[in-house]
């Protein structure tokens, strides 16, 4: 797989100023910096190639559309609780699943969302081209949230949680700058995070109500915010961000009703998606096939979900089918992941990425009305979801701990497959605890080798990849690796 460093990545999009005029000359295939920010459909084309950066650069598809390596989509679930290493699989990530990845074996997630950040900070560095109005502010808007989102995913992967975080741990580098020359060392983990929250706040002043499917707006990014806000702990301020996004969505963007919410996933509704980076046919990026794969012989599933999660699933529960599916491979029933198995036309296992849907918003306003000690808007807001999530439904009546604990096995359902569980377990300071299940359909067959990680155990930070190390003398290694 192609390394693209974080830095000399930078050389890719800046022409260096040579001494004599014969050597100042651009690429065939490349636009000097100072003309390649001028007109608005420079920028927009711009803004348009960091949203691209999510999801495929150059040889590389890790960060929100990798098939085979570590995305969003499989990797953060591989490493939780909500899953279980498939026998007849190709055992690909089994590495992460074992707890057993290395500097030289990890997520190349660390470049692909550094060229994101790149490529927000070239629009960044370069706004003042554009007049004053609204176009630039949107534009401005876009590139800042964009940058916090790729550094929270960074921080949520490499980094400690915040909340157990102490003034001296280190986060990642937070990058503000296009100097090629430029060799940061790891932002101190809070003031990272500090970032992150600083960039949303500016952006959500700036960015647009309805940038249209495949681009962030201002629900979007204040759906963003109450998710940072959640991962801090700061309780009303994820209440006021989330009520925000809630308010400010586009009527297609509502909560997903029952009837709607399984087109979500073939790409035949917007509803309930605030943001989700688009994945085009052409592009064959298959972002399920970290999950299963069709054959002949049936569904072979990369990973089976684990039996204890599958029957917290009701039958009158939606998502169920929405979700998961059981089918034989080679004689033996499985449980296997069906949420990207494709839409109803085209390449298998080609779907749009959903980045932060109106599901999760909801969860968060709840579980932080919570832990502010109101417990009826947090009960409110649950039984909001739930309403929307099955066929047979009567409000519940949870309160204390069982509210609470409501409250987050409505998360873990909600947000299953989608790169949220390893994260969720890791801000709320919890040990991963698999069950004793195996990888068939009933639960028996073969269960995970490691069941059990301590909670804040240094196998919650990823090891920064071995390039990155080498390549940056200032960039320090995580503990244990």
């Amino acid at each position: 797989m192609k390394k693209i460093y974080i830095y000399t990545s930078i050389l890719m999009l800046l022409v260096v100023a040579g001494c004599k005029k014969e050597l100042i000359q651009n690429p065939s295939n490349a636009v000097n910096t100072k003309n390649a920010y001028n007109t608005q459909a420079d920028f927009t084309n711009a803004i348009l190639g960091v949203y691209s950066g999510m999801v495929f650069v150059g040889t590389s598809d890790t960060y929100y559309g990798g098939q085979d390596g570590g995305a969003m989509a499989s990797t953060p679930d591989i490493l939780s609780d909500n899953l279980i290493l498939n026998q007849q699989g190709r055992k690909s990530q089994q590495d992460f699943f074992n707890f057993k990845y290395t500097g030289n074996d990890t997520w190349d997630m660390w470049s692909n969302a550094y060229t994101v950040i790149l490529r927000a900070n070239s629009i960044i560095t370069n706004i003042g081209h554009l007049p004053t109005g609204a176009f630039k502010d949107n534009i401005q808007g876009e590139a800042l949230a964009a940058r916090a989102l790729a550094h929270f995913d960074l921080l949520r992967l490499y980094a400690k949680s915040y909340t157990s975080a102490s003034d001296a741990d280190l986060g990642v580098p937070y990058v503000t700058s296009t100097d090629p020359a430029l060799l940061p060392s790891r932002t101190p983990d809070k003031k990272a995070y500090d970032n992150v929250v600083a960039d949303l706040v500016q952006a959500e002043s700036l960015i647009g109500i309805d940038n249209g499917v495949g681009r962030l707006d201002k629900a979007a990014v204040e759906g963003l915010l109450s998710r940072a806000y959640l991962y801090r702990g700061e309780w009303q301020k994820c209440v006021d961000a989330a009520t925000n996004a809630i308010a400010n969505a586009p009527s297609g963007n509502a909560l997903a009703s029952v009837a709607d919410f399984p087109g979500i996933w073939i790409d035949a509704t917007e509803a309930d998606v605030l943001f989700k980076v688009k994945i085009l046919d052409a592009a064959n990026i298959g972002i399920g096939v970290g999950y299963e794969q069709a054959s002949p012989n049936g569904v072979k599933p990369e990973y089976s979900v684990d039996f204890a999660l599958y029957n917290q699933f009701a039958a009158t529960d939606v998502r169920k089918a929405a979700y998961i599916d059981t089918s034989t491979f080679n004689g033996i029933l499985y449980n296997y992941v069906k949420k990207y198995f494709g839409r109803a036309s085209g390449n298998a296992n080609v779907v749009d990425y959903k980045v932060i849907r109106m599901g999760e918003v909801y969860l968060n306003r709840a579980e932080a009305y919570f832990n502010l000690g109101n417990q009826a808007s947090a009960l409110a807001d649950l039984n909001m979801l739930r309403s929307n999530r099955y066929t047979v439904f009567v409000a519940g009546t949870e309160a204390g701990q069982a509210l609470y604990d409501a409250i987050l096995l409505q998360r873990r359902l909600e947000l299953s497959f989608e790169g949220s569980r390893f994260f969720d377990i890791k801000r709320l300071n919890q040990p991963i605890t698999r069950s004793a299940f195996g990888d068939n359909a009933d639960g028996t067959g073969v269960p995970a080798s490691v069941r059990t990680v301590p909670a804040n155990s240094n196998l919650f930070q990823l090891p920064i990849p071995i390039y990155e190390i080498n390549a940056n003398k200032n960039v320090v290694q995580n503990p244990g690796y």
